[in-house]
């Protein structure tokens, strides 16, 4: 019985042995370029587009994305119940909003992250907007956090 019951562990262990998953590494390398490297178009877009979210915590008018601008996936996303629901938020801990500081632009192999500090009225505002903008030059997604001096690539999957 002890027999049969180490023959089916060993086996068991056999059977799950991990597989190794090969990956492009070149699709995940994040590097820093500067801002004369990315077409200024592009990043115009992305700062338009950034302040225009932030603003509608200002005017509590919001104007819809179009298929030119983004992507499907963040045209759903971005509502105006959900953007009131944050900008209510925002405005109460941060005050106004005021504009978008570049503070950097990075490129993977597919995207391009425009890096901004999101500046407000009130001292105790610490805010980061980033922006990214796929190969067909549409934002395909729009990420608030808290501001870190250090970029963190882990931060932006």
């Amino acid at each position: 019985m002890k027999k049969a019951g180490l023959i089916i562990c060993l086996l068991l262990l056999i059977g799950c042995k991990s597989k190794t998953i090969s990956r492009d590494t070149e699709d995940l390398k994040i590097k820093k370029v500067s801002s004369a490297e990315v077409n200024s178009n592009q990043q115009r877009k992305a700062y338009e587009l950034g302040k225009r979210v932030l603003e509608t915590c200002n005017t509590s008018k919001f104007k819809p994305f179009n298929e030119t601008e983004v992507t499907k996936s963040v045209m759903e996303n971005t509502t105006e119940e959900r953007l009131t629901k944050t900008c209510q938020r925002f405005r109460q801990y941060y005050g106004s909003f005021i504009d978008l500081k570049l503070d950097g632009v990075y490129k993977t192999k597919k995207e391009v992250i425009y890096r901004y500090r999101a500046l407000y009225t009130k001292k105790v505002a610490n805010k980061e907007l980033r922006i990214f903008v796929n190969e067909d030059n549409l934002i395909s997604a729009i990420k608030s956090m808290d501001w870190d001096e250090k970029f963190d690539a882990k931060t932006t999957e």
